[in-house]
């Protein structure tokens, strides 16, 4: 059986760019251009509570590193280098190479080297953990805390598949094959809007990305930035594979569903023509859905204007 060393050589060791030191020595060093502030951010996805035991590895390595991109798109950060950590049962080089060919290809997509990292042996699943670290111009990052009153409220791509998906693959819906073809790759290969977003400090005010549901996690920038939103469903980008469905299951998978790994954010109205002119730029599908109001809590409004009451609000990882 080969060993730790050789497991980190055969699948995980490159070059290291230049002015930097990645895999090999005790740390990974790597200098931050004047002027720039440095993000970062670190996530875990185990095996049964992230993703499923049968996922393709190859998309498993892509999601993997796409769901810390999606952090640093959310600060308005570019990425510079990552980390990666598993622990693992048992070796299967099959699992490793197509587990490591989804995630370096994520890597040099987003230009962002894996220079580090460390594996162990677990007792029982599979656990990954992945440290992304980016660069912000200096004092510009995007926060939760920075929304203004009459802030429009953008969300990018579209809501719901990856929950539709994750309905049908976990057994909670009667299986439909074609809805789960349509909405399974929001949720198993993600692409966050990172290109996209390096471009919004100094436009955008606060910012965050959709991880546990819409509705959670515009309530986090509406706490942090002590204000409230209306939002309308009518302007919510609902995905194609929901249409159809019964609408109070459309409105959980939009409002509530999580996975969605693409951004929300705020912005004065005076940029709205600016930013639809950097979404067709970076060819991404960006989406008004309300504004920012004094107050407190989120409301979203139906069609008629009447509120529409969810079971909850996103997803908790301890409920």
């Amino acid at each position: 059986m080969p060993k730790e060393f050789d497991l980190i050589a055969q699948y995980f060791t490159r070059p290291a760019p230049e002015k930097m030191v990645g895999v090999g020595d005790d740390c990974a060093i790597f200098s931050l251009r004047a002027g720039y502030d440095m993000a970062t951010s670190t996530d875990l996805l185990l095996e049964g509570r992230h993703f499923f035991s049968d996922v393709d590895p190859y998309l498993l390595g892509r999601k993997a590193l796409a769901v810390n991109l999606s952090d640093l798109a959310a600060a308005g950060a570019s990425a510079r280098a990552c980390l990666l950590s598993l622990a693992l049962p048992s070796v299967d080089e099959a699992w490793l190479a197509a587990f490591s060919r989804g995630f370096l290809e994520m890597a040099d997509a987003y230009c962002c080297p894996l220079i580090g990292g460390d594996t162990t042996r677990s007792l029982d699943h599979i656990t990954i953990g992945v440290t992304v670290m980016g660069e912000v111009p200096s004092g510009k990052a995007l926060l939760r805390s920075h929304a203004h009153i009459d802030d429009d409220i953008w969300v990018s791509d579209y809501l719901g598949a990856a929950d539709l998906a994750l309905r049908y693959l976990s057994g909670s819906l009667p299986m439909d094959a074609q809805r789960l073809h349509d909405s399974r790759a929001a949720l198993e290969n993600p692409a966050p809007p990172v290109a996209f977003a390096q471009h919004l400090p100094g436009v955008a005010h606060a910012a965050i990305d959709i991880s546990d549901g819409l509705a959670q996690d515009l309530g986090h920038i509406l706490k942090a930035s002590q204000c409230g939103a209306e939002v309308h469903w009518p302007m919510l980008p609902v995905h194609a594979a929901l249409h159809g469905l019964p609408l109070p299951l459309q409105q959980e998978a939009v409002l509530a569903g999580g996975d969605v790994f693409q951004l929300c954010f705020t912005a004065a109205p005076a940029q709205r023509e600016k930013l639809q002119a950097l979404a067709a730029e970076h060819q991404i599908a960006l989406h008004r859905i309300g504004r920012i109001i004094s107050g407190a809590g989120l409301r979203v409004l139906d069609q008629a204007g009447q509120p529409i009451l969810l079971a909850h609000q996103g997803f908790d990882h301890f409920a």
